[in-house]
C-alpha cells in the first residue's frame, strides 16, 4: 500500500463526507455498534493470539493489560459509541454572524479538520473511539496502532470500514497502516494530511514532531501530580490516592507524584504509605520523605531531577511542600501539564491552585484519573492534548472540528470601501 496515494484519495474524498448528513454519520455509528456485538467472538479470538504473543515477549502485566480486550471493554466501546450517537453534530454551527455592510454579510462555521493522522498504543478500544469519533466529526482518518495488538486492530478495523461503506459514507473516509515503515511514509504527507495525533512515549511523540510539516497536536508524557494541602480531609484523601495510582496505572492520566504538605506529614505519610504497601505500590521518594519513613517503609532515595519521571507502573514519587504555592511551583517545573489534582477543605487553597497550576486539567478533591473524553461526556477521545493551540485536554469532538467564513455578497468590491463611496457598519445578527 502506497500510504502517500492513499492520503491523496482522502484529501479528495474529505469533503464528500464532510457534508454528509448527521443522520448518515449516526447511522454509521449505530451499524458499527451492532456489528461489534455480532463480531465479538472473531474479535476476541484475534485478541487471545496477541495476548499470547505479548506474554510470550516477557511485557509488563500492566501493558498486557492495556492490550487486553475482554467483554467489558468492548461493552465500554459500545457504550461510547453511542454516546457519540447522542451527541449534537459538531459541524455546520455557526459561531457568527455579521453584517459587514448592507447585502454583505459574513458567517463564520464550523467544518471538520479534514484528513487526520493518529498513531496510537497498542489499547484496541483506541482505534474504536478514535475511528468512531473521526466518523461522527466528519473527518477521514488514517489509523496506525501498536503492533502488539495487530491482529486485534485488524480485525475491529475490517468490521468498522465495512459497516461505514455499508452506511453509504465514502469507502476513502478511514485507511488503516499497519507496517511500521508506513509511519515515515505518513508523516512525509504534509499536502494531503491536516493533523497528526500521536499518543505514546515522550520519545515516540518527539520524533513525530521532529519528522513532520504537519501540524501536530497531542501529549508526549503524563506526568500528574496530587497535592495533599494541611487542610485536606485525609481519611478521604487516601482512597482518592490509590484510585489515582492504581485504577489503572499504565494510563497517562495515573498520578506519578505525591505531594504532601510537611504540617501534615509526621501524620499522614505513614497512612499514605501503608495504604501503597497494601495495594504493592512501589514508593520512591525525597530524601526529607525517606528520613521520615525509615525503619517502618522501604523508599528509594530520589535526587529532585527524577521527579520529572512518568512510570506508567505500581510505582510513586513522594515529595514535602511547605504550602499550594510550593506544590504549584514543583508541578509546573516537574508535570507535563496534563491532570493535577489538590485534596483540601481551605477554598482559597484550592483557588490559588486552580488559578496558577499551567495543566490541561485542575482538579478539587479528587483522582486525576477523570480526565477522559468519555467521563467528560465527549463520547470518546482522540487523546489529550497538554498544547494550548486549538484544542486543550481530552479532545472529543469539538476538538476535531475548525471552521471557515462565508462572505455573501451581491457585486460589493473593495475598491467602494477605499474609495470611500460606502463604508462598513459591522452590525452582528442573530443565528
Amino acid at each position: 500500500m502506497n500510504i502517500q496515494i492513499e492520503a491523496r484519495n482522502m484529501k479528495l474524498a474529505a469533503p464528500k463526507l464532510a457534508n454528509t448528513s448527521i443522520e448518515q454519520r449516526n447511522k454509521a455509528l449505530l451499524m458499527i455498534a451492532d456489528a461489534l456485538e455480532n463480531s465479538k467472538d472473531k474479535i476476541f479470538a484475534a485478541n487471545d493470539e496477541d495476548m499470547e504473543a505479548a506474554a510470550g515477549e516477557g511485557l509488563a502485566m500492566s501493558i498486557q493489560k492495556r492490550l487486553k480486550f475482554n467483554e467489558a471493554k468492548l461493552a465500554d466501546a459500545i457504550s461510547g459509541i453511542k454516546q457519540l450517537v447522542d451527541l449534537p453534530d459538531p459541524t455546520g454551527r455557526v459561531l457568527l454572524k455579521r453584517e459587514l455592510d448592507e447585502g454583505l454579510v459574513l458567517t463564520r462555521v464550523s467544518v471538520p479538520i479534514g484528513v487526520i493522522g493518529v498513531i496510537f498504543e497498542a489499547r484496541p478500544d483506541a482505534l474504536v473511539q478514535i475511528a468512531s469519533l473521526c466518523i461522527k466529526s466528519g473527518n477521514c482518518a488514517i489509523l496506525k496502532g501498536g503492533k502488539e495488538t495487530a491482529k486485534t486492530n485488524r480485525v475491529l478495523f475490517d468490521i468498522i470500514k465495512s459497516s461505514v461503506i455499508e452506511a453509504g459514507l465514502p469507502k476513502e473516509c478511514l485507511l488503516q497502516a499497519q507496517l511500521h515503515n508506513e509511519i515515515d511514509e505518513l508523516l512525509a504527507c504534509d499536502k494531503d494530511v491536516d493533523l497528526l495525533i500521536p499518543r505514546g512515549s515522550n520519545k515516540f511523540v518527539r520524533y513525530i514532531m521532529e519528522h513532520t510539516k504537519i501540524p501536530v497536536m497531542g501529549h508526549s508524557s503524563g506526568i500528574c501530580h496530587i497535592y495533599v494541602d494541611d487542610k485536606a480531609d485525609t481519611d478521604a484523601a487516601i482512597p482518592v490516592i490509590i484510585d489515582a495510582k492504581t485504577q489503572y496505572p499504565a494510563a497517562c492520566n495515573a498520578v506519578e507524584t505525591i505531594l504532601v504538605n510537611r504540617k501534615i506529614a509526621d501524620s499522614f505519610l505513614p497512612k499514605l504509605a501503608n495504604a501503597f504497601k497494601d495495594n504493592n505500590v512501589k514508593m520512591r521518594g525525597s530524601s526529607e520523605v525517606c528520613n521520615m519513613l525509615k525503619g517502618s517503609f522501604e523508599v528509594e532515595v530520589m535526587e529532585d531531577d527524577d521527579f520529572a519521571t512518568e512510570y506508567n507502573d505500581y510505582i510513586v514519587s513522594i515529595k514535602l511542600v511547605d504550602d499550594v504555592v510550593e506544590a504549584a511551583d514543583h508541578i509546573n517545573r516537574f508535570g507535563s501539564h496534563h491532570t493535577d489534582s489538590i485534596l483540601t477543605t481551605d477554598d482559597s487553597a484550592s483557588e490559588y491552585f486552580t488559578k496558577m497550576v499551567d495543566s490541561a486539567g485542575v482538579y478539587v478533591n479528587c483522582s486525576t484519573r477523570f480526565a477522559d473524553g468519555y467521563r467528560y461526556g465527549f463520547g470518546a477521545e482522540v487523546g489529550i492534548s497538554t498544547g494550548k493551540l486549538h484544542a486543550r485536554g481530552p479532545v472529543g469532538l469539538e476538538g476535531l472540528v475548525t471552521y471557515k467564513y462565508k462572505l455573501i455578497g451581491s457585486g460589493h468590491i473593495v475598491g467602494d470601501y477605499a474609495g470611500g463611496l460606502r463604508s462598513f457598519h459591522h452590525k452582528d445578527l442573530d443565528f
